[in-house]
């Protein structure tokens, strides 16, 4: 009785609070610019974002109007837009046009923006410019005003104003900090100008009241092209729903003020950074020598323009580095954010790492969607029973005997494994599992429990005359897989029919199917998505299931010559599936189509040499004591992987501690935009390119594992390892055509699977906080 009614006067002080705070809601203060006749223009896409509690991160068009020349400028603001939807959050670049505060821009707008004159815009400009009609780039402390006036929280910039040197004397204070103060925007910043005064900065922010907050490891202010500036802040997060959270709670609390959120320069140019900053001391020094220290607004211009001079254009490269990085945070912590708005619904608010994929409200809706999947997976779905070895040290697991343990029921299976992991890296409707289950209880289980997870159940084909997928493991004390009994058989007779009538209805971009499908049936989904472009990805499943791709790739080669876009084997895998289109029955290596490929790669002798360097390269260069990739020529892994080039375009080999291997062709004909058509050979870089007389290129690439701290368990790591790269495929569908992207999506990919080795799930339910990477 006590605690029900503590907790109905708990909900009812929560909802009285909401409604106190529901004025200060993006909808509320746009009805009052409306109710004004605000000369505010804000992109329908922008608008629709901001009324359905979607993501927005917030971006200033100074930095293009003054900072950047043309067209320069055009491509820094269309990048830092795309980086933004990346991570599932909507830009919205802000700028005033012919007297029009304009929140979000089409590409016209963001052009002329780029091209035509316009002014520096500040709070204290925003009234004439309106009046007079002017174009006009907001500043940080512009780009602030706006944000806050329409409700948007997050905003993305690069190097904040700030208190200048010799201020005591001029009081020549930027505007931005006074902005922080008064609006209850988080500004993602690359630290303040090192031009300027950081301590005297960091103290006046202090003044001001305003958090500031290190974006790291360490609680290192940055110092724009410095990570380190020599200045602590009091506080420092290392993910973006730990800075999502500070955000919200001044959010809760209706505090006014905004946050400034410090992104240190990527590692990568942290070396050159150091040298651009004796740059910037030589200039702070001829300013002084020379007066213009004393010249007010005109300093700060004449001092970075100095700066890019003596680096010969350096600082310009690291300071657009800093503003893809600035957008790409800004865009996570955008999306974490709205996710804790989302959750406010729950009687009491758990900021605790969540195990759904998406909010309670969303979770308890009907699964059946009517939106069109983007990816769909097919393949077996199962109810795992785990029993882990929880015995003493020196007790083993012995045949007719029984030792302590603990056992868990969940679910599981290849293809639903992956379809999670994609789901949670997506953190939307738009993948779809299909897989047939039983008519029975473990049926029941899987569709109940698939949907309180967030993910959609329409694709479930339930098929009354057999039990549904039930896969029985024994893990030893470290968590490895000992042995199991797999009762698949409901996947192997999946009813096809209903499966591709699926697929058609939903057109996706990208169809993944595992192992666990017969040949035949592999034939037929392999073939309807090549009549209908839909790219495909293999995941091998196991040893012994493997080389059932063959038969469809033999059956689809002799009809289109093309093969299978993706595919995903462990080490093992990939040399069973060499050896039997070697050796086995199909002969595929006896095909024409096979030596007509194989011909065209014409690789030659400085390409094998550049195997064997590749090959005597560390695993890891931090670790030298790992070895090398000898095993590339010692166990012919490069040249198993180059003959089956002609049947699978993209081959991805995870090789566990050794990290990543991939093999590709790229063609003229196939990826005309590809840049490794054009790309040499780079050892540093951990990629060779083969440099024939056709227009094929072999692309050979290196990926080092990522650190992991502690192995809980390893049976769904390969799953979320390739459920997130497919997540990445669908955001990016050309990703493997360039090498920085490319580098992004299995670095992505790396990072679920650590996360699911250091969890007990199948799918550690913190690749939700992945989203944001892709």
């Amino acid at each position: 009785m006590f605690q029900s009614a503590l907790r109905s006067a708990l909900n009812h002080r929560i909802k009285a609070a909401r409604r106190t705070l529901a004025t200060v809601t993006p909808s509320a203060r746009i009805q009052k610019l409306l109710e004004r006749k605000a000369p505010v223009d804000i992109h329908p896409e922008v608008l629709d974002a901001l009324h359905t509690n979607k993501p927005v991160v917030a971006l200033e068009t100074a930095l293009v109007t003054h900072g950047f020349p043309a067209p320069e400028n055009y491509a820094l603001a269309s990048s830092l837009e795309d980086i933004v939807r990346s991570t599932g959050s909507i830009p919205a670049t802000v700028a005033i046009l012919d007297g029009r505060v304009k929140i979000g821009l089409d590409k016209d707008a963001l052009e002329r923006i780029c091209h035509v004159p316009a002014a520096k815009i500040s709070r204290r400009d925003i009234g004439a410019a309106i009046a007079s009609k002017a174009n006009g780039g907001t500043t940080i402390c512009g780009t602030t005003v706006f944000s806050a006036a329409v409700g948007i929280k997050v905003f993305a910039t690069g190097g904040l104003g700030g208190v200048h040197r010799g201020a005591e004397i001029s009081m020549d204070v930027s505007a931005d900090l006074g902005e922080l103060a008064r609006c209850p925007v988080g500004v993602v910043s690359s630290g303040v100008k090192s031009i300027l005064d950081i301590g005297r900065t960091l103290e006046y922010l202090e003044t001001l009241g305003v958090p500031v907050i290190n974006y790291g490891k360490t609680r290192d202010f940055p110092a724009f092209f410095s990570p380190r500036s020599g200045h602590q802040v009091p506080w420092n997060v290392e993910d973006p729903i730990s800075a999502a959270r500070i955000l919200y709670s001044q959010w809760q609390l209706n505090m006014d003020n905004g946050a400034l959120i410090t992104v240190p320069i990527p590692e990568e140019y942290e070396a050159a950074g150091l040298e651009i900053q004796k740059a910037v001391d030589q200039a702070v020094a001829e300013s002084e020598q020379n007066g213009v220290s004393k010249s007010g607004k005109d300093a700060t211009p004449w001092l970075l323009s100095r700066v890019a001079e003596l680096t010969k254009g350096e600082s310009l490269k690291n300071n657009i580095a800093l503003l893809k990085n600035t957008a790409l945070v800004g865009g996570q912590i955008a999306v974490q954010y709205q996710k804790l708005l989302q959750e406010q619904d729950d009687p009491i608010p758990n900021i605790s790492p969540r195990t759904n994929l998406r909010t309670k409200n969303a979770a308890e809706k009907d699964n059946n969607k009517s939106t069109d999947a983007e990816l769909v997976i097919i393949g077996a779905s199962a109810v795992d029973v785990t029993a882990s070895h929880a015995g003493l040290a020196n007790e083993t697991l012995s045949v007719q005997s029984t030792v302590p343990g603990h056992v868990s029921v969940s679910l599981g299976g290849v293809a639903r494994n992956v379809a999670e992991a994609a789901s949670r890296v997506m953190s939307d409707d738009s993948v779809l599992l299909v897989s047939p289950i039983g008519d029975d209880l473990f049926g029941a289980m899987m569709t109940e429990e698939t949907a309180k997870l967030g993910m959609r159940k329409d694709g479930f084909i339930t098929q009354k005359e057999h039990r549904t997928s039930t896969c029985n493991m024994i893990l030893d004390r470290s968590g490895n897989l000992v042995t199991g009994i797999a009762d698949m058989g409901i996947t192997e007779n999946l009813d096809v029919k209903k499966a591709l009538d699926i697929v058609t209805k939903n057109k996706p971009a990208l169809v993944g199917f595992d192992g666990n499908l017969s040949p035949k049936t592999m034939s037929t989904v392999f073939k309807a998505c090549k009549e209908r472009e839909i790219k495909v990805l293999f995941e091998p499943t196991s040893l012994v299931k493997s080389t059932r791709i063959l038969e469809p790739v033999a059956s689809i080669l002799a009809q289109s010559g093309t093969g299978v876009d993706f595919i995903s084997p462990n080490l093992l895998e990939l040399g069973r599936i060499y050896q039997e289109a070697r050796e086995g029955s199909l002969d595929l290596f006896s095909q024409p189509q096979w030596w007509k490929v194989i011909d065209t790669f014409s690789l030659n002798s400085q390409f094998r040499m550049e195997v064997e360097h590749l090959a005597r390269m560390n695993v890891s260069d931090e670790d030298t004591s790992r070895g090398t990739l000898s095993f590339l020529v010692e166990q012919g892994v490069a040249q198993q992987a180059i003959n089956l080039l002609p049947f699978f375009q993209h081959i991805i080999i995870k090789c566990g501690r050794t990290g990543v291997i991939i093999v590709m062709r790229v063609s003229e004909s196939t990826t005309p935009s590809s840049t490794w058509l054009h790309e040499i050979s780079n050892l540093k870089g951990r990629y060779i390119v083969s440099q024939g007389s056709s227009s094929e290129r072999v692309v050979i690439a290196h990926y080092p594992a990522l650190p992991v701290e502690k192995v809980i368990n390893v049976t769904g790591a390969g799953d979320s390892f390739v459920g997130a790269l497919l997540a990445g495929l669908v955001k990016r569908p050309e990703a493997f055509s360039h090498h920085h992207s490319m580098t992004d999506i299995i670095t992505l990919a790396q990072k679920a699977a650590v996360l699911t080795l250091n969890s007990e799930h199948a799918v550690s339910p913190r690749l939700s906080d992945l989203n944001v990477l892709v």
